[in-house]
């Protein structure tokens, strides 16, 4: 065996012996002599090493080169551009190509450009070389050189509508249906050329998850016409990656419209009672109580706003602070929420709190929804189920409304029956609602009592409220 088919067997790269030797002459010829066939498979086998990638999901910008092997799953139009200084207009297709890791856009320019249009089939698979960029929705490889490869089988499934759990990074010309779960307001911000862009985000989910939607410019006012529980259908959408999770963006090619067609969001959830410091967790249950929206400043000038409501499950509760524009959801106490990406922190008193921020998704749920549906995690095997909490068969626990509109038991407190409750407020809106640990009280009162303070209130019980005469 010769020195040079010794580096070949070392080198494990999807190139033939004969390439592998037209390539060390190559470069044994370009170096002018300095250098022996040797010395060049080292060098050549070095290069084509640092151009091997795994897969599609290692593809990076900074890449110099990339060599690898992917299916064809969309193939676009020729289209036709002017050259700065050229008469010949340019010509480029965008082709959609992917492979267990991932999807990429692969352009292939000009001459290429027509033989791509002309000669490549959906579900083929390439080998392709090519130089790797940021292109507008993603990473994007300029294909310099392609062959087809029939004795390869990649498995990618080709399709033109997705599930949530279906997409990957790179993905682009995505058809996404799926139920409207949060929406947020349009923000403002400047490009580098000093142009003003609009960005907005709304949340949506599907049978298999949930994904949040970046949407900008023309199509950042779609946040704000769409309502939670709205069916909608994103088109021509692709997906990125942020903070370690994948999103879907929609740009001015793309759009999002509203569908007359029902899907179902099952949200998983992990139990109350689980729940430590400095996780992010989806949660659900019965809203126990809610206090009213409090506005402050922050140290830079701006107001902000936050609401506190108590969230209870089959396995206990936990107050939420929901922050900025979660605190203008409508949600109030008896409704089902589920709330996904929420931080457990260390609340009042030392009790565990969970901060619902930007991030965050709170969604109302349609009566006889279920939490910790779905396929089943060692998380969320244990979640409530929710139409059953609320009627009262979770247990011991128990929503406020399956006991009675004041949590205490009947006979104990009869209409006209003077009584007195005293408990911690865990609302001090109108009215106030009292929990002494076991049951809550809703009290008719004009006192002024704070969040978290331990009160007496003494009066008479009329259709299931206490109308206070003393509180103390």
């Amino acid at each position: 065996m010769s020195d040079i088919e010794g580096i070949y067997e070392d080198l494990e790269a999807d190139v033939s012996l004969e390439e592998f030797r037209e390539a060390v002459e190559e470069k044994v010829e370009q170096m002018g002599g300095l250098a022996d066939e040797e010395t060049a498979a080292m060098l050549i086998a070095h290069e084509i090493g640092e151009s091997e990638v795994n897969g599609v999901a290692d593809i990076e910008p900074g890449m110099e080169e990339v060599k690898f092997l992917a299916k064809v799953v969309s193939i676009g139009e020729v289209r036709t551009f002017e050259r700065d200084g050229e008469d010949a207009d340019g010509r480029v297709v965008n082709v959609e190509v992917a492979d267990e890791t991932g999807a990429v856009r692969a352009a292939f320019w000009d001459e290429h450009a027509e033989a791509a249009a002309n000669e490549l089939e959906e579900g083929q698979v390439l080998r392709i070389k090519g130089r790797p960029k940021e292109g507008f929705s993603g990473v994007e490889v300029s294909v310099d050189d392609v062959e087809p490869d029939d004795d390869v089988e990649i498995d990618v499934q080709i399709t033109d509508t997705y599930t949530v759990e279906a997409l990957s990074l790179g993905l682009s010309d995505v058809t996404l249906a799926g139920r409207v779960l949060d929406t947020g307001s349009v923000r403002t911000f400047d490009r580098d050329d000093g142009s003003e862009g609009r960005v907005a985000n709304v949340t949506l989910g599907d049978p298999t998850g949930r994904i949040r939607v970046t949407l900008w410019d023309e199509q950042a006012d779609r946040a704000t016409e769409l309502e939670a529980g709205t069916t909608v259908e994103v088109i021509d959408g692709y997906v990125r990656e942020r903070d370690g999770d994948l999103e879907l963006h929609v740009g001015n090619r793309g759009a999002i419209e509203e569908i007359d067609e029902e899907i179902d969001y099952v949200p998983e959830s992990t139990p109350i009672e689980s729940l430590e410091i400095d996780q992010v967790v989806d949660i659900a249950g019965v809203v126990r109580s809610a206090d009213p929206k409090r506005t402050f400043d922050r140290d830079d000038g701006s107001e902000g706003q936050v609401r506190n409501i108590r969230v209870q499950d089959a396995t206990g509760d936990i107050r939420v602070a929901m922050w900025g524009e979660k605190a203008d959801v409508d949600v109030g106490p008896g409704d089902e929420v589920a709330l996904a990406d929420v931080e457990i922190q260390d609340g009042w008193q030392d009790d565990l709190e969970a901060s619902a921020g930007w991030r965050s998704t709170v969604t109302v749920l349609d009566s006889g929804a279920e939490a910790g549906g779905g396929a089943e995690t060692e998380e969320s095997s244990d979640s409530a189920n929710l139409s059953s909490f609320a009627d009262g068969d979770a247990g011991e626990a128990t929503a406020p409304e399956a006991e009675t509109e004041t949590g205490a038991d009947d006979e104990a407190t009869a209409d006209g029956e003077e009584i007195e409750f005293t408990g911690v407020v865990v609302q001090a809106g109108d009215p106030v609602v009292l929990d002494d640990g076991e049951t809550t009280m809703s009290v008719e009162t004009t006192a002024d009592v704070g969040l978290g303070e331990e009160v007496t209130a003494r009066g008479i019980v009329r259709d299931g409220r206490l109308e206070a005469t003393d509180v103390f």
